[in-house]
């Protein structure tokens, strides 16, 4: 695996990647875990070569957030990707990617600002514009992204298509750990204690299913069953419990047509995200249930 650090040596690499057929991009920013590394598969069956960033991007953490304390593990993330065969590893300092002299930014008002976008202010415009920036270093075919980060793909749609950029963003399926938590770098935050509780997140995506399988569509109703598992923890503040369109990322009323059913919530310190489109329903649900039960049994 080439280890790339420098932009011009970057773009010159990636022309003699797509001169051998499709390039696929999986921008990260480290701590990798199964779930990047399945990214990673399902470019590798659809590329003939596969590029992965590691980059912590401090643009995308406000003010008080966790960027210090951001899990970096590059020697371990470097093994794993030589591991499952990735081509080449963009990894370029903070100085390299944002010039002293930089004063452009991406921004995707409206669908930004909704969800994490709300709740997290000006992180959508980090996102966007790192982002942006890879896309145009790397020129990639295909960029790979987790559907447990639903409104990050929904802002990056908007962007793809208002500044025409030619990559086709591929949404891939949350990956779990056993017992039903979606994986994320952040988990590795969870105290003991804390990690337990926040099996609360799959869990109230999982009795909202249960009650669409039923036959219920009506987003009152589903939303109120979604807080109402997040009211019976008190070591579990809830963030937000949304019914929207997964495109616009706007409420919807009723579910019939498909929507996105999102959840955040803060476990102890840590923030965690996790999603379940209607259209996955059936396999979704019949993932969170085998998981949880697993839980329960174990």
């Amino acid at each position: 695996m080439q280890i790339i650090t420098n932009v011009r040596q970057m773009q010159q690499a990636c022309r003699n990647l797509r001169r051998k057929g499709t390039l696929g991009l999986v921008p990260t920013m480290g701590a990798l875990h199964g779930g990047h590394l399945s990214l990673v598969r399902r470019a590798q069956e659809e590329c003939e070569s596969v590029v992965v960033s590691i980059f912590v991007n401090s643009m995308q953490f406000a003010a008080g957030e966790d960027f210090e304390t951001y899990p970096r593990s590059f020697d371990d993330d470097c093994d794993k990707l030589k591991t499952v065969g990735v081509d080449v590893l963009f990894a370029p300092s903070p100085e390299e990617m944002y010039s002293p002299e930089s004063t452009t930014f991406v921004e995707v008002p409206g669908i930004g600002d909704r969800l994490d976008g709300a709740s997290r202010p000006g992180h959508f415009r980090g996102v966007a514009t790192v982002v942006a920036k890879l896309f145009n270093i790397v020129c990639p075919d295909r960029a790979y992204f987790g559907q447990k980060d639903a409104a990050q793909i929904a802002v990056l749609r908007a962007m793809i298509r208002d500044l025409n950029f030619t990559v086709q963003l591929v949404a891939c399926p949350i990956v779990r750990e056993r017992d039903g938590l979606a994986m994320s770098s952040r988990n590795r935050y969870l105290s003991p204690q804390d990690r337990r509780r926040a099996l609360i997140l799959p869990r109230a995506l999982q009795k909202v299913s249960e009650l669409l399988e039923a036959g219920e569509t009506g987003s009152d109703i589903l939303r109120g069953a979604l807080s109402g598992v997040f009211a019976a923890d008190e070591g579990v503040r809830l963030d937000y419990a949304a019914i929207v369109d997964p495109c616009t990322l706007l409420p919807v009323a009723d579910t019939a047509q498909g929507a996105l059913i999102a959840v955040a919530a803060w476990v102890g310190p840590t923030r965690l995200i996790d999603n379940l489109l209607t259209e996955n329903l059936l396999i979704e649900s019949l993932r969170l249930r085998q998981s949880l039960m697993e839980e329960t049994h174990a």
